[in-house]
């Protein structure tokens, strides 16, 4: 999957972050937070001490968004990146996350029919109490 592809250079020293919530479309705050959380570790400080950050940064960033996007948890995704720094191939651990988000879904397809079915139920045995139409 070629993330780096679509992402514009940065230049030297490194983007503060507000050029790079411009750059990825997310929130200055998002982009805050995610440092907090420690999924994404700026490149440095500038003299006056704003967060600096660099092409690999965006990479990660627009990693973190596809997996928060597949609903992947802070901790998880915590984990993939842990990996993906270290060098080592982390497929099958992505492949898992991609299989257990895949059988909550189905498990929460099942939920919602069993709750619709129940509804057409309610709806099909309703009686009409005569009351005063609004």
């Amino acid at each position: 999957m070629p993330l780096r592809e679509s992402l514009p250079s940065v230049p030297s020293p490194g983007l503060r972050i507000g050029e790079v919530a411009r750059r990825t479309g997310l929130p200055v705050k998002t982009i805050r937070f995610y440092c907090d959380q420690g999924l994404l570790q700026p490149r440095g400080r500038s003299d006056a001490g704003y967060r600096l950050f660099d092409q690999e940064n965006l990479a990660e960033l627009t990693i973190i968004r596809a997996l928060r996007a597949m609903d992947v948890s802070i901790p998880e995704l915590s984990k993939i990146l842990e990996v993906r720094r270290s060098g080592v191939c982390n497929c099958s651990l992505l492949k898992g996350s991609i299989a257990d988000k895949m059988a909550s879904i189905d498990q929460r397809i099942f939920e919602l029919a069993d709750m619709k079915d129940e509804l057409a139920r309610l709806l099909g045995s309703w009686q009409d109490c005569g009351g005063s139409k609004l």
